[in-house]
Formats: C-alpha cells, structure tokens, sequence
C-alpha cells in the first residue's frame, strides 16, 4: 500500500495501487517487440474510448504534458496560406492562441467572457467571412473554470465551412462520454494522468487518419512535434519516433483495464457523484461558484475566495495538504478563486472527508462559517 493522497487539483489525479505498481516491470528496450505490441493494444484502446472506429481513427502518442497536444495538432494540421479559428472563452484557449503566436500561424483569436459560452452565431459570422479558415479550434471543457462548451455545435459550423475541427478534451477525456463522430471532432487529446488515472508524461493525439496522411504536404513547422511525422513512424514500425515513456506506458495500459472494467457510464457516474458532492460541501460552507452550474462541465468547480480578511489560500492549502488532501488556485485572471476537481479514483466519501478537514481548517484560521461575501448576485 502506498499513502493514499486525495488530488482535487485538475491533475494529475489520485491513481490505484494497481496503476502505480505497474510501472515496476522487468527493463525492457522499447525496441523490442514485445513492447511495440503493448503500444498497438494502447494506441487502439485510446480511440475505443471515444467511440472511434480504428480504421478511421488513430491515436498518436507523444511524451510530454497536455500542452504538447496543442502544439502538435496547431502546428501540424495548418495548411500553407490558411488560417485558424480559436474559439477562446478561457485560458487553455488561450494557451493555443500563444502556440499560433509562437509560431506565427495565421489566427483569429474569438474572445469570450471566460465566464461565459461562446456565441455560435458570432463563430458562425467569422467562419462566413473568412473562407480561409481551414482549422477551428476549441476547449471542452475550461479547466481554469468549469465551464462546458458545445462542441458538437461548434464542430458542425467547422465542417460546414469545410474546416478541420480540434478540440482540447485534456479535462474530459474518459471522464465525460465523448463520441468522435456525433461530436464533430477531427482530432481530439489528453494526457494519461487525467481522465485514465495514470502517470504524467505519455499524452496523445486522437484523430482522423485520412487529414493526418493529407497533412504530409502541410508546411513542416517542427520536427518533434509533428503529427504525421510521429504517425508515419507508427504506421511503419509500431514505435514512437524517440525513445518512449516506458513505465509511464505499462501504468497507462493498467489505467485502460481498470477503465474498460469500471466501464464508462459507471466512471462518468461516479465523477459525478463526486462533483454533486463537492457542491453540497461548498454550499454548507458558504461558498459561491463563477460559473453558473447549468453550464459546468461537471469536473471543476472555481470557487471565489470569501470577503474575509483571515482568509489565506496557502494557509488553507497547507492545512488540508498536511491531512492529505490538495487543492489548487484559480486560473482566471483579475479573479481570486480555487478549485476542487472531481477526477481521478476517488468517490463520494473522499468528499465528504475532504470537507471535514477543510471546515477545520477555516474555524483554526479564524475564517467565518458560512464564508461570507460582501457583494451580491
């Protein structure tokens, strides 16, 4: 048994036993091909999870954080004289906004009030009068937020202008059902230690093959962090072009058992559960939300620190952090806020003690119970 930490941090997440201990394995050289066919089986099993049909869709593997997903799909998927729509209402649309800039891609950055949706039809009147676009681009869901964008609307537009459709499902990715057709989705990613409960390192690319074989003619803006450069490897040798995370992948194949066997809907109500439960606990507390939760995605809440001159986030994280639980600061500019995240292997009762612990931790800082806010909604 290792010390078991309740991660309420938008990941990585609380992991099992099972998925720690698998990384302790035999050395293996990744060249060999026992370890190529574990990488077929995970490579297959990250598009059954979203419901794609392998011989449409693949999934490319990379090592690196989520942000690397951006970067690759940004740069890779653009083809010369063309340029991309970002659909921004939060930060890690704006994180793709600053890959654009970086590498000096032709954008049009759509800025929304992060606490709000994005207005179809606005995207609809940039995608009309600007017949260049040949990417859109989207979060699902906000991790800095919470808040649930419709991508399946945003993706219909995309295609009917004839763009390609990307979508950062970092924080969604099986957790929330997705479905890579009915969702309009050309490529979708996430990293390993979010939704599957695994390790840090190993993230991926889900996407249409016959867009990545096209792209083979796109202009070649980075050498490791092209998409088809990785995908021909694959297709060619079954290995990852560098050398691969080794025990980052044997954690992520147990991550993909232990997920099949939970089974979807059954995970997704569990997350669920989790995230319900948050909300009983900030609501007993006093706390208010930023998003408004018929728009949350279900797996983050952003909490508004209270008007209370004794109130210190590090104090509290601090005090929760020495009982084994972690939270984490907000992501949303001008705006002072923490969230509670409901990922990774944990459930109902990890709730319920979590606020224990932290209504504790307000009464010994002297913070009023129920917090209290001096503005209005």
């Amino acid at each position: 048994m290792v010390k078991r930490n309740i991660l309420l941090n938008p990941g990585p997440s609380t992991t099992t036993d099972t998925v720690k201990m698998a990384q302790v394995v035999p050395d293996i050289c990744p060249r060999e091909q026992e370890f190529v066919s574990l990488m077929k089986g995970l490579r297959e099993d990250l598009v059954r999870i979203v419901h794609g049909n392998t011989d449409k869709y693949t999934s490319v593997l990379f090592c690196g954080s989520g942000t690397i997903n951006i970067d690759v799909c940004l740069n890779s998927l653009l083809p010369q004289g063309k340029k991309i729509l970002i659909v921004n209402n939060g930060a890690y649309s704006a994180r793709a906004v600053e890959v654009c800039e970086y590498y000096g891609l032709d954008h049009i950055n759509l800025e929304f009030p992060v606490d709000q949706l994005p207005d179809l039809d606005a995207v609809e009147k940039v995608l009309r009068e600007n017949p260049d676009i040949a990417l859109v681009h989207t979060t699902h869901n906000e991790t800095g937020t919470g808040i649930l964008n419709p991508i399946r609307e945003i993706g219909a537009l995309a295609h009917a202008y004839g763009a390609v459709f990307t979508v950062d499902t970092t924080s969604t990715y099986a957790m929330r059902p997705i479905d890579i057709e009915k969702d309009n989705i050309d490529f979708c990613m996430a990293s390993a230690q979010k939704g599957l409960m695994a390790m840090t390192g190993l993230s991926f690319v889900i996407g249409n093959r016959a867009i990545i074989e096209q792209s083979k003619e796109y202009p070649r803006r980075s050498y490791y962090c092209n998409l088809y450069l990785q995908y021909h490897h694959f297709e060619k040798t079954g290995e990852m072009h560098f050398t691969p995370p080794v025990q980052t992948i044997y954690a992520a194949i147990q991550a993909l058992k232990e997920y099949f066997e939970e089974g979807e809907e059954a995970k997704w109500a569990r997350h669920t559960r989790v995230f319900e439960a948050i909300h009983r606990g900030l609501d007993e507390l006093g706390f208010r939300d930023v998003i408004k939760r018929e728009w949350q995605a279900g797996l983050v809440v952003s909490v508004i620190y209270p008007d209370d001159p004794n109130w210190d986030f590090d104090r509290i994280h601090d005090y929760c952090y020495e009982r084994g639980f972690t939270i984490y600061p907000g992501k949303i500019s001008g705006e002072n806020t923490f969230r509670l995240c409901a990922l990774g292997a944990i459930d109902e009762e990890d709730i319920v003690a979590f606020f224990q612990v932290l209504k504790k931790a307000l009464e010994e800082n002297h913070v009023r119970v129920p917090v209290q806010y001096t503005t209005i909604c």
